[in-house]
């Protein structure tokens, strides 16, 4: 293993250089053990009204004037009925309770008909919705009749630092139990368009569709 040096220089690590590095990479290791358990899967399934299905005009092109001009006033008589479907999404969440209280984002179980979480051993429980905080993103669910869960301990963020390691455990893309880590690029983002109240932790760890409403996890295996 070759280091370089602030001055530019190679030079060939020395066994404390290796047994230091392997170290923070056991470090990480311990932390990802603990707190995997505690990370599940959310399936949710909901009912969205819309005339726009199987490659049919979207409705509001029937109301556009051009149509109106070249197909007359009767074209919008052919406006297709609104139709039911069931519309599926997926995320992740982290249990924060013995007695199976769970969060994750509002926008991953919003409007959602039946919600299913899976946990790292793949048990699969039906969840309830208990209460959602659009304004900042956050939803609180909950399984029912859980045996031996696992909890993830809740952090203080305020106490980060620009430059710390964190860890992110999500789903990203379906992918159960996937593991990032990064540094804290910055703290207290604003302006971002996402929410309305917004107070931001930018990481560098890889943030993926699926990850949301996952846990990013401090040195000391906490939630932040």
């Amino acid at each position: 293993l070759t280091l370089i040096t602030a001055q530019g220089f190679a030079q060939t690590s020395t066994s404390e250089d290796i047994a230091i590095l392997d170290r923070a990479s056991k470090a990480f290791v311990n932390v990802v053990k603990e707190a995997k358990p505690a990370v599940v899967h959310i399936k949710v399934e909901k009912t969205t009204t819309s005339s726009y299905q199987g490659g049919q005009i979207p409705e509001d092109l029937f109301n556009h004037p051009f149509f109106e001009q070249f197909f007359g006033p009767q074209f919008r008589q052919r406006q297709p009925e609104p139709r039911e479907f069931k519309q599926r999404g997926q995320g992740s969440g982290f249990i924060i309770s013995k007695d199976g209280y769970i969060l994750t984002n509002n926008h991953v179980v919003e409007g959602a008909d039946s919600i299913k979480v899976t946990l790292s051993d793949n048990r699969d429980f039906d969840a309830k919705l208990i209460g959602t905080d659009p304004q900042t993103d956050v939803a609180l669910i909950k399984i029912e009749d859980p045996k031996n869960l696992p909890v993830l301990p809740l952090g203080d963020s305020a106490g980060l630092e620009v430059g710390e390691w964190v860890i992110a455990i999500g789903n990203p893309f379906g992918l159960s139990q996937t593991v990032t880590v990064g540094v804290v690029s910055a703290t207290g983002r604003s302006s971002v368009g996402i929410n309305e109240y917004e107070n931001f932790i930018q990481t560098d760890a890889a943030i993926n569709p699926g990850n949301s409403g996952g846990p990013l996890i401090n040195g000391r295996g906490e939630v932040v």
